[in-house]
């Protein structure tokens, strides 16, 4: 029999530690960035290729994390616990053996992996050490991306956000004594900062499996990761696949922008880099609030309150808006060039970056607005239609204006960044678009108590 319904919390409440958790996340990725920026902007090159391919790896781990959490919202929502953690177990399981997948991958075809991203020749070395240590991280990664997703379906937003911290502290001291030497230790260049990466995630897995056990009461059974009921884990890949391709799509369109970016040389790969870790600090407050949104949406509409969980989505898309212009508006008057100043000394590449910040002031709210509306979409289970409107504006505007802006008509990062702000609002507005029309009601995966009952017996 379902308990009453779990109360998430209020936005606020979910959403400041999400972002700081998410400022973490990215800051190791801009710590990496930053010191290896200090020994040469070509290991920032070969770092910023292999990370692409890891971050392709963890985009196809997370579409059952995003899965997971949606289905747990839901039935947290509709007062049934046990599915819920019969929702973990599943979700853990299935995506250690997708993980298993990816590292073998990884560890076996680095090479080629990196010749198909255009890796000029003299960064492979450092390319290939790079990849294949941090592949080492993909099993445990696969199963983090679950177990914090647990937690903040229940939440417990702050428990994930200490783990992030002390991943970060973890990472930072290693790049410092193994990218630097300190202590007479070796100086191991862009393996060092792969090494320390590896450390600090396993030690972010362990902790996660504690706080899960501590924060929600649910006891983990290594036995039960291999047994996937088909129900339970078609509610996972419902949302999960749909999300998955959306976020793969994103990925390799990236990838094979990235691509054209090698194309115009070493220095170009390296100002996208550079530009990107900072992006993503200024995506950071949209994003924070999607996630917290899409946890209050899902046990709204768990719990059958459609008309709180409509005008949900209008309040914390004006909040949105208006927090990113905020933060976007001095980044492209000045504060963008400060931070890449920070990064690097080589004048060209600090001026390619400061007209890319311009661009932001298109780019990044249509991207909050593509974020927060598709986040609120996936917690209702209406997780197809955001999927085709990628497929068709990435490849069908994206890619082939990257080509033509960036390429053909030679304006170079610049064109191929107007590619993207072009694509960010076409998927945005089209998004806004299927949330008035309430379509989402009718793709709710959840029913109160009798469809727990049904499973569990």
């Amino acid at each position: 029999m379902a308990s009453t319904s779990h109360n998430p919390g209020s936005l606020f409440q979910l959403t400041w530690p999400l972002f700081i958790d998410l400022a973490f996340h990215f800051l190791t990725g801009a710590l990496n960035t930053f010191m290896v920026g200090h020994v040469s902007y070509q290991a920032v090159a070969a770092l910023a290729v292999g990370n692409q391919i890891l971050d392709l790896c963890i985009t196809l781990f997370n579409f059952i994390g995003i899965g997971c959490s949606v289905v747990i919202a839901q039935y947290l929502g509709s007062g049934n616990r046990r599915m819920a953690r019969q929702v973990v177990h599943t979700a853990i399981g299935f995506n250690l053996l997708v993980g298993l997948v990816a590292m073998l991958v990884v560890l076996l075809g680095a090479d080629g992996l990196l010749h198909l991203m255009n890796m000029p020749d003299n960064l492979m070395q450092d390319g290939h050490s790079y990849l294949t240590i941090i592949g080492l991280l993909l099993v445990p990664e696969a199963a983090s991306l679950c177990l914090a997703a647990t937690l903040r379906a229940h939440g417990h937003t702050r428990e994930a956000m200490y783990v992030t911290l002390v991943a970060n502290l973890i990472t930072f001291v290693g790049n410092a004594l193994l990218l630097f030497g300190w202590f007479g230790l070796p100086q191991l260049g862009v393996a060092g900062v792969a090494w320390s990466t590896v450390v600090g995630r396993l030690v972010a897995v362990a902790l996660l499996v504690y706080l899960l056990q501590a924060r929600t009461g649910i006891r983990l059974y290594p036995l039960r990761f291999f047994h996937w009921p088909r129900a339970v884990l078609g509610k996972i890949m419902h949302i999960g696949l749909p999300a998955a391709g959306e976020n793969l799509s994103w990925m390799l369109q990236f990838m094979v922008v990235t691509s054209f970016v090698a194309l115009l040389g070493d220095k170009a790969l390296a100002t996208q880099s550079f530009f990107f870790q900072i992006c993503l600090f200024i995506l950071l407050f949209g994003l924070s609030i999607g996630l917290g949104t899409e946890i209050l949406i899902g046990h709204l509409v768990g719990a059958g309150k459609f008309e709180q969980a409509y005008h949900q989505l209008l309040r914390s898309l004006k909040l949105g808006l208006l927090v990113t212009a905020a933060v976007v508006v001095p980044a492209a008057f000045g504060g963008g060039h400060f931070f890449m100043s920070l990064f690097t000394d080589d004048q060209e590449i600090v001026a390619m970056a400061t007209q890319l910040f311009f661009i932001s002031l298109i780019l990044e709210p249509g991207r909050t607005f593509n974020i927060v509306v598709i986040n609120s979409l996936r917690a209702t289970g209406d997780a197809r239609f955001p999927l085709m409107m990628a497929i068709l504006s990435m490849w069908g505007l994206a890619i082939p204006l990257a080509w033509f802006l960036g390429l053909h008509l030679g304006w170079g990062l610049v064109g191929i960044w107007l590619a993207f702000a072009a694509d960010e609002w076409t998927r945005g507005l089209a998004m806004y678009w299927r949330w008035k029309s309430r379509r989402w009601e009718k793709k709710v995966l959840v029913s109160p108590i009798a469809e727990g009952s049904a499973l569990q017996g």
